[in-house]
């Protein structure tokens, strides 16, 4: 067999490739027999039929072809190897000339990955936000344990910001109901905007029994993005009573005697957090400024199958589109580079790595570690999630040696990154604000 490749352009080549007739003789004899095995010809038993009969019957010109298609990959992968070439995607492959008893030509386009030629990573700076807390973010965090322990009265008054309500939605679109886009005996609290934009001003004044429609857009569903009619009438109506931040109520809340060893424990949990988001963002400043040095040509054919992938259900505008765009492109010039980064500095995924990964990520999707393990098996996912976890140790080679400080020119310790530690405890800071369960009466 002969190859020869010729560059199309920087992510795209075309393999040219001559087959000897003669080297076709094992795909013939295969062809032969899978034929054999399928035909039902009188005088003969199946699988036996001889190849003169075969190409009698069944014709010469399909043994041929059948040769031909199982010969096309193996030449294929083997000029593909010769030639080194790290190809993505499927080839679009043209035979230009057979005949029986003559040599095989044929090409093959595909996209290769681009040849990066990697600028000097080590040593990057980059400037992170403080890490500062102030007290009324304590404050705020007090209030959110607060609330966890508040209790629920009702009240006869028209709704309020901040009140508890029990809602029944009932939601229409071009006048037929929505089946899953109505609900009863709902609890949500007034101002949290967490249900359908427009709710809040529907219902604020309405008294219990009290009812109101309005026209809004869901946000997911089979109608995410169209105008439904929703009809929203308040059941119920509930204030929240929240106990008085004192030393009384750190005794009840947390292990501490008195509310400032309360608050001091909530500052300490929030700086941590606070220096956990620096590490956070040193990490992406380290990538963006890694990407800014160079230019990295991506093939098209990956970037629009990636698109077509998103939007296969028609969704979206031409601005929302030119965003997914843009971040698709530099998703994959940030697997091009750290791909890169791994080959120069030979990274390697050892088992612990691996399994860190599964133990990290299967709760995501309700598994263990070992079902989640035989997931990607079974889907064929296990290289994918190798090179990911190689580039994770790539990002983190460079953002090691890079040099990190905050807007006051202070160095900044990326140990809380490198340790994915997160406070946690009875007065662990939240980002959500009050969680107190609205359908529990203390």
């Amino acid at each position: 067999m002969k190859s020869s490749v010729e560059s199309l352009d920087p992510t795209r080549v075309r393999l040219l490739i001559e087959v000897p007739f003669e080297e076709l003789k094992p795909s013939l004899d295969a062809a032969y027999k899978r034929i054999a095995a399928q035909v039902t010809i009188p005088g003969f038993r199946r699988g036996r039929v001889p190849a003169a009969i075969i190409d009698q019957r069944v014709g010469r010109g399909a043994v041929l072809d059948e040769a031909v298609n199982a010969e096309l990959p193996r030449a294929y992968t083997a000029a593909v190897r010769e030639h080194h070439l790290q190809v993505l995607g499927q080839p679009d492959v043209d035979v230009t000339e057979f005949a029986d008893g003559a040599e095989l030509k044929f090409t093959a386009e595909v996209d290769i990955r681009p040849v990066i030629e990697l600028p000097e990573y080590r040593g990057l700076a980059v400037t992170v936000t403080e890490a500062e807390v102030t007290d009324a973010e304590v404050d705020e965090q007090l209030d959110a344990l607060r609330a966890r322990f508040g209790s629920l009265s009702p009240v006869e008054r028209g709704v309020e910001t901040g009140d508890f309500v029990t809602l029944d939605l009932a939601t229409e679109a071009d006048g037929e109901p929505l089946e899953d886009a109505t609900a009863t005996g709902l609890s949500y609290e007034v101002g949290s905007g967490s249900l359908v934009e427009g709710l809040d001003d529907a219902i604020t004044g309405l008294e219990a029994g009290g009812s109101a429609t309005f026209t809004t857009r869901l946000r997911a569903g089979d109608h995410a993005d169209r105008d439904v009619s929703v009809t929203a009438t308040v059941t119920a109506v509930r204030v929240r009573h929240l106990p008085e931040p004192d030393d009384d109520f750190a005794q009840l809340a947390s292990e501490f005697d008195t509310l400032a060893e309360l608050r001091d424990d909530l500052r300490t949990r929030l700086m941590g957090i606070k220096r956990l988001q620096q590490g956070v963002e040193a990490r992406d400043k380290v990538l963006d400024a890694l990407l800014d040095q160079i230019d990295v040509p991506l093939p098209e054919n990956l970037v629009q199958a990636q698109l077509t992938d998103h939007f296969g259900d028609g969704h979206g505008d031409d601005d929302h589109r030119a965003e997914v765009e843009g971040q698709t492109r530099t998703s994959l010039k940030a697997q091009f580079v750290l791909d890169a980064v791994v080959a120069k500095e030979e990274l390697q995924v050892g088992e612990g790595e691996l399994t860190e990964y599964l133990v990290r990520q299967a709760p995501r999707y309700g598994l263990t570690a070992e079902q989640f393990a035989d997931e990607l098996v079974q889907a064929g996912q296990v290289p994918a999630v190798l090179g990911e976890v190689a580039r994770a140790k790539a990002l983190a080679l460079v953002l090691e040696a890079a040099t990190v400080t905050d807007e006051s020119g202070r160095p900044v310790d990326l140990d809380a990154l490198r340790s994915g530690g997160r406070p946690g405890g009875p007065g662990e800071p939240t980002g959500d604000g009050p969680d107190a369960d609205p359908d529990a009466d203390a």
